[in-house]
């Protein structure tokens, strides 16, 4: 907050903040006659979108009262963008400009009172915001002057002796030293006591009550050799100190953290251990996605080239690396030094770990602290701190997890901890060649391939990415046409990065398949602007550089974005790696796009009307990553607090996603635990996965374009202990993960049950024995009994039944009665087994609701068993193995009925009648004396009893404290479950502020609502696709649901014996509340899914064209081209604009609610009102790519006056054109492709209903 004060003597108190998109109409009335006179004739969204840096700021009411523009070119178009350096210093004296320290002033508007006080305070937060800034400048025409107000923060830049430069335009410039000069550093002295503790003691009040209040003195006092104290200073006060130490644990360190790139903070010494053993590692295979081994990172001063005059050094040969993702993985070979660099069972198998035998080359920070005001200059320190270790090369420090990162540390490079890290802080460490400010970055020419080939010559792509710099310095594009650009990063002459990218030809596909316009507006970017990054390698001690690499290589490339893709890995039996990325990779300062749901198109319906192949076309997924010139300056909150998650369940899964898809949060210390890591690593469309019925929560395509293990730790195990008082979990009995959050999703799993040990001959009925039934079984589980409960549990068995059943005589024996045992059977028939030597049989029920609830597809599936000679046992209770002995396989199963027993001859036993929580978990949770009544006990926020562990999914259930018992996240969807846990802790994370409303009293006492809806689908015996949509509820039977008064209305077209049947059920409220499909064609699920929840009215009035019969087949009626509309993701957004419209007070052309609508003309029916149909043609032109109903908009503007709608053929014949005439007026201004299916007709007049919307768009000819 800072306060200025008016021309007329006004004062206001403004704070300063980033512009966004809501700010343009503020700033737009800010213009004035001098605004253009300046700057020329400005667009302000266009400006904003291709700015560096725009700022606004604002009074006490959030008024914009001044707003200013950055960019890294000149404003007016005096010279090319990337070459306005040269420009500079051929026409400037005295210029010490460089892209690095300079930006130019685009705009800067202001209240004209206020615009003195207002021009001086957005340059001082432009300094502040951007550390490196040292010059703002400004062109303006050579017959204009600023005016007086603004004239004082600019001063006149002078020519050189005879340039034409200031012919037409002045240039004028701001240094940094006039608003916020950098601070002078000198040793710490006693009697700066008394300036640093109110500084020390509103940033440290722990360390006071620790240390008392006189241990900033004492560290003054005791200075040495080894222990050095030093302040900055504004003026003549102390505004920050720095306590430093030259003795460090850099064993310890070795220890707990990945220093290979570092080596080790060592100095180099002959005996050094730094190659990798001749046999890989796990942990390089798993790590294919790398880039680099340990020697190759190494920052060694055995690899530098001493600067005397600069006591710095620069790598020569080390580099770090993101190279092209769409390589083959096998050619990959970096250090991944987030994905999966502790993955358990590398630490088990002994992963090699370098040697050092030098001394330390490194110092500590001990302690820190800086007045708030000048935090951004911390970095002034190092300059300093250096001179006072001339033979250390690293500066050091710890951070405990829970501080957010400070200014200081942001230039710093966060060491990746080992996951079973000892030290419970986060070690960041910064290079003195790092504090270099001549790093520079030009285009690649053929000179450069030599200095490219020895800083890359370690890494396995050096020949890519030779191959590629070597396309660009002869032919500029690549064999397919693309243009290919190639830039190279040096200090002092020494190349130390180099950058390959080409035009990003997929834009559209890329603006179709992801939520890129978070991040921009598309019509403000030209299709050339769109860039493609293809490799990218950095030495790691200017890894505080990469945004600025990143920022030149638009300016120089012309780009306005870059994107950068990640391909999964699709190997059987590895653990899922990203292509590519690093350390010091350009990802840490990218975003990560959200996928968008997508339309799955009946192409060969639409014919014509199908989108573009750029839209549709079907090709392998990706994660993608996105910067932009807003984004370049723009730091993400690194979080470093350890959040552990226990468990790959649905839950788990969209509680990382929701993490990772911050864009203005970096989560650093993210772990999953899981007994088979990350899921999604397996081939596309395997069979196996068949097994187990299907909650659609997330598919491969999902899993690829998340891209997790880029972001997460993953840990390969099961969880055995809990200790709450160290805070660590313990994994397979061995290895401890310590965490600050511990999130449990493990979920309920299937278990193997025990036999009764019913001796059946003495011919046993259910009705003895189920006191004993069911437990768990507790000896050791043959080897050919299977309990499914993931796809690596289905692998194995797809392969044990290959190799010892399919081409065998035994019975595989299916046992249980949920929807699995169905979608088992299904799958070992397609296995090839015949359904003679198949036997299902199933337990008593423990409720009156069957796992399929519709009696219709129950007859159709047993039908199907039948004809498949499968053999069905009902009412059975596992009695005995084998005799009752203890198998080690089971050779024949005996059960006992409600009359007689029976046995049958196995050779493999599949269970499903047994779910819960496992054992081992349940051990765990109770051994920590978490309470546990049944499940996990938690309270409406997702808290246990311990506030550091937070649990979801099936695993838990509500406190009996609110009356809920039957209500479990059983009954809701995990998705939404997970994305609500995530929500809930993100507060805790997010620095930035957000209003707080007090919540009604009493709720606390209330469940929340989860609104989602529940999902199963599956192939079920008969080959027949099964899906079933359902709201949250508790399970009741079909038919009693059917005898209630306020049930709603079905709607059935199909049978279930003919494979076309279709259910679906509208509430009371008209809406959509379950949608069941049976079919022996496959149906485009994902778009079943969205029709949950929608108003009849929506789905082109389905209850009106049900009741007069023109609906016959709901499959065919949902493929018609006006559905494509509502499966638009977008859709929802459309839905709430409309509500909004109609929920306002007053909407111009609508009659007043409580009126009666007028009586239908039967030739010319009211058309809706403008304020609804403006947003639906809206949605139409800007989906017009996704959905088959286009809209072309005509030469004049829509009129609201009343319309009549005309009737008109397109050339082809298969859609209609509807022009829209003014009544009376002049020619249409709109025209509308709407498909034959959108027509329907009433009293003899043919009408179309835009989406059913209420009141509808509906059109009308004669």
């Amino acid at each position: 907050m800072t306060t200025i004060t008016s021309s007329r003597g006004n004062t206001e108190v403004v704070s300063a903040r980033r512009t966004e998109l809501h700010d343009v109409s503020d700033i737009i009335c800010l213009f004035s006659h001098f605004t253009e006179a300046v700057f020329g004739r400005i667009d302000v969204m266009y400006l904003l979108e291709k700015s560096n840096l725009a700022l606004t700021l604002c009074n006490e009411k959030n008024e914009v009262i001044a707003h200013a523009v950055f960019l890294d070119y000149p404003n007016w178009n005096i010279t090319d963008q990337s070459d306005w350096e040269s420009f500079l210093h051929e026409n400037y004296i005295n210029n010490k400009c460089t892209p690095l320290n300079t930006l130019f002033m685009h705009l800067f508007v202001a209240k004209e009172e206020y615009a003195a006080g207002c021009s001086q305070e957005i340059v001082r937060r432009a300094f502040i915001t951007v550390p490196e800034l040292q010059f703002i400048l400004l062109f303006i025409p050579a017959d204009e002057n600023l005016e007086p107000d603004m004239g004082n923060v600019f001063e006149k830049m002078m020519t050189v002796p005879g340039s034409a430069a200031d012919t037409n335009f002045t240039l004028l410039v701001c240094p940094r030293h006039w608003y916020h000069p950098q601070l002078y550093v000198r040793k710490a002295r006693l009697e700066d006591y008394d300036d640093l503790m109110p500084i020390w003691t509103r940033q440290s009040e722990t360390l006071k009550e620790t240390y008392s209040e006189y241990f900033l003195a004492d560290l003054i006092k005791c200075q040495d050799e080894e222990n050095q104290a030093v302040v900055c200073e504004d003026g003549d006060t102390a505004v920050g100190f720095m306590s430093l130490c030259s003795q460090v644990n850099v064993s310890l360190f070795q220890e707990c953290f990945d220093l290979g790139p570092f080596h080790g903070l060592c100095k180099p010494h002959p005996e050094d251990i730094l190659k990798m053993p001749q046999k890989p590692s796990i942990q390089e295979d798993e790590d294919k996605s790398n880039q680099t081994g340990q020697e190759t990172e190494s920052v060694s001063s055995q690899n530098f080239e001493h600067i005397h005059d600069q006591d710095a050094a620069v790598q020569k040969d080390g580099a770090i690396t993101v190279s092209h993702t769409e390589l083959l993985l096998d050619d990959v070979r970096v250090k991944d030094f987030k994905a999966s660099a502790t993955l358990l069972e590398t630490e088990e198998k002994g992963a090699f770990h370098p040697v050092y035998r030098g001394a330390s080359n490194a110092f500590c920070i001990r302690l820190f602290c800086i007045d708030e005001k000048h935090e951004t200059r911390s970095l002034d320190f190092l300059h300093y701190v250096f001179k006072l270790f001339p033979d250390k090369d690293f500066c050091v420090i710890l951070v405990p997890h829970h501080v957010p990162e400070f200014h200081l540390i942001q230039s710093f490079v966060r060491v990746v901890p080992f996951c079973t890290s000892k030290l419970g802080q986060e070690l960041y460490v910064f290079h003195r060649a790092g504090l270099l400010k001549s790093f520079n970055v030009r285009r690649a020419t053929t000179s450069d391939l030599l200095g490219v080939k020895m800083l890359i010559k370690t890494l396995s792509l050096n020949e890519s990415v030779l191959n590629d710099l070597k396309i660009f310095t002869l032919a500029r594009r690549h064999p397919d046409g693309i243009p290919v650009q190639a830039f190279i990063a040096e200090v002092l002459d020494q190349i130390v990065g180099i950058s390959v990218i080409r035009d990003e030809m997929d834009i559209e596909y890329i603006r179709s398949h992801y939520n890129i316009e978070d991040f921009i507006q598309f019509n403000h970017h030209e299709q050339e602007e769109h860039g493609h990054l293809y490799h990218f390698v950095l030495n790691p001690i200017f890894r505080h550089y990469t945004k600025h690499f990143l920022k030149e290589i638009l300016r120089l490339a012309h780009k306005s974005s870059l994107y950068y893709p990640i391909y999964p890995q699709h190997v059987e039996g590895k653990f899922q790696n990203p292509c590519a990325h690093s350390l010091t990779s350009a990802l840490h300062y990218m975003v990560p796009v959200r996928p968008r749901r997508q339309i799955i198109y009946p192409l060969e319906e639409l014919g014509i009307n199908a989108p573009s192949e750029q839209v549709s076309k079907d090709q392998l997924s990706y994660s993608l990553n996105h910067i932009n010139r807003k984004l370049v300056l723009e730091s993400k909150a690194s979080i470093n607090t350890r959040i552990v998650v226990v468990g790959a369940s649905d839950v788990g899964i969209s509680f990382l996603e929701t993490l990772i898809f911050c864009p203005h949060l970096k989560f650093n210390n993210l772990t999953l635990i899981s007994i088979h890591g990350l899921p999604g690593k397996d081939l596309p469309g395997s069979k196996h996965r068949r097994f187990l019925i299907n909650s659609h929560c997330f598919n491969d395509e999902d899993y690829a374009q998340m891209s997790l293990c880029s972001w997460v730790n993953v840990v390969v195990g099961k969880m055995t202990g809990i200790n709450r008082a160290a805070k660590y979990v313990v994994v397979s009995k061995v290895k401890k993960v310590p965490y600050d959050y511990l999130v449990l999703c493990t979920g309920q799993k299937y278990q193997v049950l025990s036999p009764t040990g019913a001796d059946i001959s003495k011919l046993p009925t259910n009705r003895e024995v189920i006191s004993k039934w069911p437990q768990r079984y507790t000896g050791k589980v043959p080897s050919n009994h299977f309990t499914l409960n993931d796809d690596q549990d289905c692998l194995r068995a797809v392969h044990w039944l290959k190799e010892n059943v399919v081409n065998s005589e035994g019975n595989v024996i299916v046992y249980g009665n949920t929807i699995d045992i169905y979608t088992t059977v299904e799958t070992l028939l397609s296995l090839g087994i015949n359904g003679s030597r198949i036997h299902l049989v199933q337990p008593p029920l423990s409720s009156n609701v069957t796992c399929l609830n519709n009696n219709e597809i129950e007859s159709a599936v047993q039908e199907a068993l039948s004809k498949a000679g499968v053999s069905v046992y009902y009412d059975s209770i596992l009695a005995q193995w084998n005799e009752g002995d203890d198998p080690d396989l089971i050779t024949c199963a005996a059960f006992t009925t409600n009359t007689k027993p029976f046995k049958l001859q196995c050779s493999a036993f599949f269970s499903f009648a047994y779910r819960t929580v496992d054992y081992e978990t349940f051990k765990a949770i109770n051994d920590a004396c978490l309470v546990f009544d049944g499940r996990l006990v938690i309270d409406t926020k997702f808290r246990t009893n311990d506030v550091s562990i937070r649990a979801a999914g099936p695993l838990t259930k509500y406190s009996r404290r609110y009356y809920v018992d039957e209500w479990t996240h059983s009954n809701f969807n995990s998705k939404e479950i997970g994305f609500e846990l995530a929500a809930s802790m993100l507060n805790l994370f997010d620095p930035t502020p957000k209003p707080f409303s007090k919540p009604p009293e009493g709720t606390d006492r209330l469940i929340p609502t989860y609104k989602g809806c529940k999902i199963k689908g599956g192939v079920l015996p008969g080959g027949y696709n099964y899906l079933h949509i359902s709201k949250p509820e508790m399970p009741i039977r079909l038919d009693l649901e059917l005898a209630l008064c306020d049930h709603g209305m079905e709607i059935i077209t199909g049978e279930a014996r003919h494979g076309n049947y279709f259910r679906m059920h509208i509430n009371k409220y008209s809406m959509v509340d379950s949608i069941t499909c049976f079919s022996k064609e496959p149906f485009p699920v994902s778009n079943y899914i969205c029709l949950y929840g929608q108003h009849e009215r929506l789905l082109n009035d389905l209850y009106y064209r049900w009741n007069e019969g023109q609906i016959t087949d709901l499959y065919s009626y949902f493929r018609e081209p006006w559905s494509m509309a509502i499966y638009h993701d977008r859709f929802i957004d459309l839905k709430k604009e409309l509500r909004q419209i109609l929920m306002s007070e007053q909407v111009p052309g609508l009659p007043p609610a409580a009126a009666e609508p007028p009586p239908e003309d039967p030739v010319e029916q009211r058309p809706c009102p403008l304020p609804l149909r403006e947003p639906v043609l809206r949605y139409l032109r800007r989906h017009r790519p996704n959905c088959p109903c286009t809209l072309r908009p005509g030469p004049t503007a829509p009129d609201p006056r009343r319309r009549q709608y005309r009737q008109g053929e397109t050339e082809s014949g298969q859609r209609r054109v509807l022009q829209l005439r003014q009544g009376g007026g002049t020619a249409a201004s709109t025209s509308l492709a709407w498909g034959d299916a959108a027509l329907h007709q009433r009293r003899g007049t043919s009408t179309g209903t835009l989406f059913g919307i209420h009141p509808p768009v509906t059109v009308t000819w004669t």
